[in-house]
């Protein structure tokens, strides 16, 4: 008995150690054919030139290492800057360029690219003879540009170009110009030993409602740095002469006039503000000469963070300047008409501006919009296509304007979450400028609308229409064919109706192909990538339908493993990945979306995985939230609504037999992970959960988030309800949470995970906090996701493949609620 305090002591030095210790330090890996798909080469990305005679083919090495997230970077503004070379960190590079002949199908590499290549910002130039490209090392960043004809590669900039606020722009084949850093990036202010002060922030009685972003300014000490980083040189470089255009600025706009001669510019300026990021700074704008003389000052805007808070609300001042397309030097934008507040009771919202060369006269009122100004698409001297919404009501308007009449006649005006009548995108073509406008056909009474998704009762079908602005009759030129995923990439010959397509089917990858719909001659194939998955080889991809308690049809995409048969092997262990979106219309949200016929490329973050190890996966399962009568929002029953979801979910896989519902995982991403907080602390439906970079109390977002634009203050109960923060007491199935140390995202910031884990810790639940190093809201580092995938895996396998049997007083009726 003497013995028995030491005994006692020993025992909870290790029942501590289980619950307080990382007992697990080392990168994991997942099993063989899930890491081999991860890290599978990716079929090249694809751009082909205005006629069809040269392809680009670009390829991408699959992630970077960790080490390579770990370099050095300053968080400022909004903004993630590589210290040593002004460009942003953690880009996405492409590694090799190659150049085919389309006519020949012959491949050409091409010579003088640097070794190792990491090339972003690429682009044909005007007359598609050349291409450029930002290619950065270490140190610096530098313009290279290749001749198609002679497929050769020359570095065009002796200054070190600066990518933080913009790259570069074609202004013939010869010249192009881009923003370079005036000093060396080891001339940045160092930080002091002791700070000046405190940091101050103060308000004096003004309602600033802003949204929770990151990486913003902290202290003086950033705001010396974020004008270092942020200034730039206007440079003119004609056949690798460089000529300096104006003074350093902190540039974060600089767009050439369609005829050349001038630039739209926007400028930074203090004070700098430490509640939004750099996009929402005091700032002017200028038009000034290819010398960088001042022609005109356009405006002096405050801060945004003087703009009111809600949806569709603006600040009051000018926004959205351009550049006509159609025209040698005219500018335009856009003024609210009602103090920057939607809900004020006017006719009118906006009003659109525009100002000719040589600028000298009063701006020019082109039309006003009923609902917010989204933007404008030029076409020629009597017809632009102008697009208007409202976020808050889900609309969205396609005008006809003319410029001649200044008449403004509304096209077509539906619900944003309508799939079904959306009608696609403007195609468009280069000018005599070099600028993108409407492609015009039958005398310029009719445009062609590209829908790159199609989505219908039949599921996802793009299509091509000719859309006759005059009439509004639409005509369909092209659809994809059932058993295909096919969507128009490119309008090569308008006349001739020659297009370049990708095509691809749940077992064929997707590819390239030329269709010629006036001959009606057999399609083309340009490209030829082959499976990188052998292990999906027999795997099973459908579509399901099914419907929740209160009618509303909802689909997923169901996999099931190779060789699976449902008599023989049973019903399996099921993981569902899902992301929950608004509707204010039921109709809306019963539509089907999405296509079975797609073939799954795998990202980092898909469940598709995990079919290899036989689970079946529902993917993309519908979680929609549906305002239930008029007077009421969609999140006013966003609860109740994520438990019919998923229990459809459950109850649809059980009845095709595939699927056991005592044996069911539910996982998403951001937004999905909070709903998979949610149905763990609100129903007993899961055996466990998988929530990756969410955010958890909704108390830590107040001014709004997603489609919510009401405030904490105004609607706490809701708040409150929908945090599952103040429910995880009631969480007793398994969660394991994971989030990005560096997560840069609006909202989730990484204290979301720490405090959900240890809340669910404290009421003695189960739960894993996974942080991944160096991580941001999406993940990059290739150890990280392996190790992600592998522990992913773990838990899946661990609480809900071999998880012993649940009894009937475990779950109660097995179904939702406590």
């Amino acid at each position: 008995m003497r013995h028995l305090p030491l005994l006692f002591c020993l025992l909870a030095i290790t029942v501590s150690h289980h619950l307080f210790a990382q007992d697990d330090v080392g990168y994991k890996t997942p099993p063989k054919a899930i890491a081999d798909m991860l890290l599978a080469k990716k079929s090249p990305a694809v751009s082909v030139d205005n006629k069809a005679n040269w392809m680009l083919l670009l390829e991408s090495s699959n992630y970077p290492s960790v080490e390579e997230l770990a370099r050095p970077e300053w968080k400022i503004a909004g903004l993630r800057i590589n210290p040593a070379n002004f460009t942003p960190s953690r880009q996405n590079f492409v590694n090799n360029l190659l150049l085919r002949q389309i006519a020949t199908g012959k491949e050409f590499s091409i010579s003088g690219l640097p070794a190792p290549l990491f090339a972003s910002a690429i682009r044909w130039s005007p007359s598609y003879k050349k291409i450029a490209f930002v290619h950065t090392t270490a140190n610096r960043a530098d313009l290279y540009v290749i001749d198609v004809a002679t497929q050769k590669a020359v570095k065009i900039s002796k200054s070190p170009l600066n990518t933080l606020t913009g790259t570069y722009s074609w202004l013939d084949d010869n010249t192009l110009l881009y923003q370079a850093a005036p000093k060396p990036a080891a001339a940045a202010p160092p930080r002091p030993a002791l700070p000046k002060g405190p940091t101050v922030q103060e308000n004096v009685g003004k309602a600033v409602p802003r949204p929770t972003f990151q990486d913003l300014i902290k202290s003086p000490y950033d705001e010396e740095l974020f004008e270092f980083f942020a200034t730039t040189q206007l440079v003119r470089n004609t056949n690798g002469n460089e000529t300096k255009i104006g003074q350093p600025a902190m540039y974060s706009l600089v767009s050439l006039s369609p005829d050349k001669k001038l630039l739209l510019q926007r400028i930074l300026k203090k004070p700098f503000s430490y509640s939004v990021p750099a996009s929402g700074f005091p700032s002017s704008y200028f038009i000034t000469d290819l010398n960088g003389r001042v022609v005109k000052q356009l405006a002096d805007i405050p801060s945004q963070e003087t703009a009111p808070g809600g949806n569709d609300n603006v600040l009051m001042a000018p926004r959205a300047f351009e550049w006509r397309d159609d025209e040698p030097a005219t500018a335009v934008w856009c003024t609210p008409l009602d103090s920057g507040l939607i809900k004020k009771n006017v006719e009118y919202h906006d009003a659109v501006y525009a100002l000719s060369a040589p600028f000298s006269g009063e701006p020019k009122l082109l039309f006003k919009t009923k609902m917010r100004y989204r933007g404008i698409t030029w076409g020629n001297a009597g017809l632009a296509i102008v697009t208007e919404g409202l976020t808050g009501k889900q609309l969205t308007q396609m005008d006809r304007y003319n410029p001649i009449t200044e008449d403004l006649e509304r096209l077509i005006t539906r619900n944003t979450t309508n799939a079904y009548a959306n009608p696609g995108f403007p195609v468009t073509t280069r000018n005599q400028y070099g600028k993108d406008v409407l492609l015009l056909t039958d005398n310029g009474n009719k445009i062609l609308l590209n829908n790159q998704v199609g989505s219908s009762s039949k599921g996802d079908l793009p299509f091509l229409l000719s859309y006759d602005v005059h009439t509004k009759k639409a005509d369909t030129l092209w659809r994809c064919s059932e058993g295909y995923f096919e969507t128009v990439t490119a309008v090569l010959d308008a006349d001739k109706l020659v297009l370049l397509t990708e095509r691809q089917s749940e077992k064929e990858v997707p590819n390239y192909w030329i269709k010629n719909l006036r001959l009606r001659i057999a399609d083309r194939q340009l490209t030829f990538f082959t499976n990188p998955y052998p292990q999906l080889e027999g795997v099973t991809k459908e579509k399901i339908k099914y419907k929740r308690a209160d009618g509303v049809d909802l689909t997923g995409d169901l996999y099931l493993p190779k060789g699976y048969d449902a008599k023989r092997d049973g019903k399996l262990p099921v993981f569902i990945w899902a992301y929950p979106a608004e509707y204010n219309s039921a109709a809306d949200a019963a539509q089907i979306r999405g296509s079975e016929h797609k073939y799954p490329l795998l990202n980092w973050g898909s469940p598709v995985f995990y079919v290899t190890q036989g689970y079946a996966v529902l993917n993309n399962a519908e979680m929609p939230i549906v305002a239930t009568s008029k007077d009421k929002k969609p999140n006013d029953d966003f609860i109740e609504q994520l438990m019919m979801n998923a229990e459809a979910a459950i109850n649809a896989l059980d009845s095709l037999g595939v699927g056991d519902k005592n044996r069911v995982a539910v996982g998403g991403h951001s937004y999905g992970a909070f709903m998979t907080a949610n149905l763990l602390a609100h129903t007993k439906l899961f055996k466990a959960g998988i929530a990756r970079s969410g955010a958890y109390n909704r108390s830590l977002t107040p001014f709004g988030f997603q489609s919510e634009d009401r405030n904490y203050w105004e609607a706490p109960d809701l708040y409150n309800k929908m945090s599952p923060f103040n429910y995880a007491n009631n969480i007793k199935s398994p969660l394991l949470l994971v989030h990005g140390e560096m997560d840069n995202n609006t909202g989730t910031f990484p204290i979301q995970s720490e405090r959900m884990y240890n809340a669910i810790k404290g009421n003695g639940g189960t739960a894993r906090y996974l942080s991944l190093p160096y991580e941001s809201h999406g993940y990059q580092g290739r150890e990280n996701i392996l190790h992600l995938l592998a522990e992913q895996l773990s838990w899946l396998d661990k609480y809900v493949k071999n998880a012993p049997a649940t009894t009937k007083a475990e779950t109660g009726d097995g179904k939702k609620g406590f």
